[in-house]
């Protein structure tokens, strides 16, 4: 990556975007689920800023994906975890990375089997753009432009880093 990214500073500023779209609708009790497992990073860190009440939850969606198929299992697959009801709840549903939509289709598909939330809002780290599914970030981290080939992805958890590489073949 030719830049360094402060990943604190953009989590505070994630932070307070989030904070302000919650007020601007009228939202003081949220529930907060990261997808596994970058997105889970980020939603441990919003979770503690925004000092939420309800536990964290989070989802594995591996057995959502549109690719299941093709691909198999993950060997890393992991439980999701809901340790609430989502029914008339508004849902904050965190990612690392936004870039086709694919990954929010399935995590939504897979809220939706837990029940019914009143409202989903998509609160990402990076949107790298690109989309295959008509599908928006709420909130933002940082925008980037990637060069063909090239993907983004968080490592982590401590520290958290943006990595930038090419990727395998190209």
């Amino acid at each position: 990556m030719s830049q360094a990214v402060d990943i604190d500073n953009t989590l505070k500023q994630l932070a307070d975007a989030l904070r302000r779209h919650l007020d601007r609708r009228g939202i003081d009790q949220p529930l907060m689920i990261g997808i596994h497992s970058g997105g889970v990073w980020v939603a441990q860190r919003l979770h503690e800023l925004l000092g939420l009440k309800e536990p964290l939850g989070h989802l594995d969606i591996s057995f959502y994906r549109d690719d299941f198929s093709r691909i198999g299992m993950n060997p890393q697959v992991k439980p999701s975890h809901l340790p609430f009801n989502v029914d008339d709840r508004h849902v904050i549903l965190v990612d690392d990375v936004l870039y086709t939509g694919r990954t929010i289709r399935a995590a939504l598909n897979e809220i939706f089997d837990y029940g019914r939330p009143a409202a989903v809002s998509l609160a990402v780290l990076v949107d790298r753009g690109d989309r295959e599914l008509p599908i928006a970030a709420d909130v933002t981290g940082l925008k980037m432009e990637l060069a063909p080939g090239e993907n983004v992805k968080l490592k982590g958890p401590d520290p958290l880093r943006l990595v930038v590489a090419r990727k395998e073949g190209q």
